[in-house]
């Protein structure tokens, strides 16, 4: 994977730059819903630069993973922060200066300022009214009336669809692999202590936006010291408890599995969106919790190969809640900056 961050949804990517070696400028956003009165809608801002309607995105930062850019640019162009959850369909064309514009989104629900995942992310700056002049809610036909681009209505189009088949509604479980840590053949000490290496502590680092623009609130892990390593920065950075757990860690999980299983589950369940890190023996355990409430189109696409994820990686599973059970409607691997 790239060095920089990208999160990787599990469906079709946008398609390669339609003229070879043009400039490809990256941006991402997010289409911001909410259901007022059983009605959905959307929230589209005015450029008066442009003066045009559009959805809220923008360049990456140097370094900046895709969801972390999405969250940062809704936030500095309407004013509040959000949540990702679905990946959409993601657009590309041709700007007037010959540059291919890529625009990575997801849906997005707007979140509390002083919750959990917006305490762990970097300021923002309060919106600039020669950038963006207006920002307002519409009902969905009203919306797909009033964009400007065409292109554009590509991604309501799937928003409405997800909304009408129940899977707009979602929660994130983030499974994460611990950052690198030092060789096993190299360390002395005992398994369980066994550290991240500085790349692995800035892989650590790296991951706290991207949780972040996810909304987790609740972290869990095995308590091996790789594994506590790797998350203790999102939770000192949110301000929440992290359940440490030997469940998670590869001893246990290799005599009682079962546990690993029913913990994840757990997670699906709730509603709070989270994050369990365990290691790469752990993970074929919770991919087949994730796979028997997936989707058929994403069970087919969860990794199936050892090592599953590279240290420092994560899979994002996004959850919706069906009549039947948790549901896994859509899934991404992300990678922080450093990967």
């Amino acid at each position: 994977m790239p060095a920089s961050a990208k999160a990787s949804p599990l469906h079709e990517p946008i398609r390669p730059a339609p003229v070879e070696h043009a400039p490809v400028v990256e941006t991402a956003g997010a289409l911001v819903w909410r259901v007022r009165q059983d009605v959905l809608q959307v929230r589209l801002i005015h450029r008066p630069r442009y003066d045009d309607w559009s959805w809220p995105k923008g360049k990456l930062d140097t370094g900046e993973a895709f969801p972390t850019a999405a969250a940062r640019e809704v936030a500095e162009e309407t004013g509040a922060p959000v949540a990702l959850g679905v990946p959409l369909p993601g657009l590309q064309y041709l700007t007037s200066d010959g540059s291919v514009k890529r625009v990575h989104y997801w849906a997005a629900r707007r979140v509390p300022r002083r919750s959990a995942p917006v305490t762990a992310r970097a300021p923002v700056s309060d919106v600039d009214p020669q950038e963006i002049d207006d920002v307002v809610w519409l009902d969905v036909a009203e919306a797909s009336a009033r964009l400007t681009r065409a292109v554009d209505r590509g991604p309501l189009e799937a928003l409405v669809e997800e909304h009408e088949n129940g899977r707009l509604d979602t929660h994130a479980v983030v499974i994460a692999r611990h950052g690198r840590a030092e060789a096993r053949s190299r360390w002395v000490g005992g398994e369980q202590d066994r550290p991240l290496t500085p790349i692995g502590h800035a892989q650590a680092v790296a991951a706290v936006p991207v949780l972040a623009a996810y909304g987790v609130e609740a972290v869990a892990t095995s308590m091996w010291e790789r594994c506590s390593a790797t998350i203790s920065p999102y939770a000192q950075a949110a301000d929440v408890d992290t359940a440490r757990y030997e469940t998670f860690t590869e001893a246990h999980h290799e005599r009682k599995p079962g546990r690993v299983a029913a913990a994840v589950r757990a997670m699906l369940e709730s509603r709070r969106s989270s994050v369990l890190c365990t290691h790469r023996p752990v993970l074929p355990t919770v991919l087949d919790v994730l796979g028997q409430h997936a989707r058929r189109s994403v069970a087919d696409m969860l990794p199936t190969v050892d090592p599953f994820l590279e240290p420092g990686e994560m899979i994002v599973a996004h959850v919706a809640q069906m009549k039947s059970g948790p549901r896994v409607v859509a899934a991404e691997i992300a990678a922080p900056p450093l990967y």
